[in-house]
């Protein structure tokens, strides 16, 4: 895998944002996230989870868990969408990892 790619992250059928490839840290992809208009109203719950983590709320972190996936999907750089991910977006800057199959527990 090359950096460099773009990924794109989408609610509903809207893009709201996209994640340009810097770093691969094995699991991880790190990159710039460049938001567009319609990804502010999503904005508190990415927001919520890094709260949740710093705090270390067991329960706070499953509730902005299940914020986060019911409300955004994401596609690979050939427009593929992704069965399987975790992001993470903070500011400008944009974590996650993937699988090519769906896991029925994240």
């Amino acid at each position: 895998m090359k950096v460099g790619r773009v990924w794109r992250v989408h609610h509903r059928s809207e893009l709201v944002g996209e994640v340009d490839e810097r770093e691969l840290d094995f699991p991880w992809i790190r990159g710039r996230f460049r938001p567009e208009p319609a990804f502010r109203p999503l904005r508190p719950i990415f927001a919520a989870w890094i709260e949740a983590v710093n705090s270390g709320d067991v329960e706070a972190l499953r509730q902005a868990h299940e914020a986060i996936y019911p409300a955004v999907t994401m596609t690979d750089p050939t427009g593929r969408e992704v069965p399987w991910f975790i992001l993470v977006i903070e500011g400008d800057e944009a974590r996650f990892r993937w699988r090519d199959e769906p896991v029925t527990d994240r």
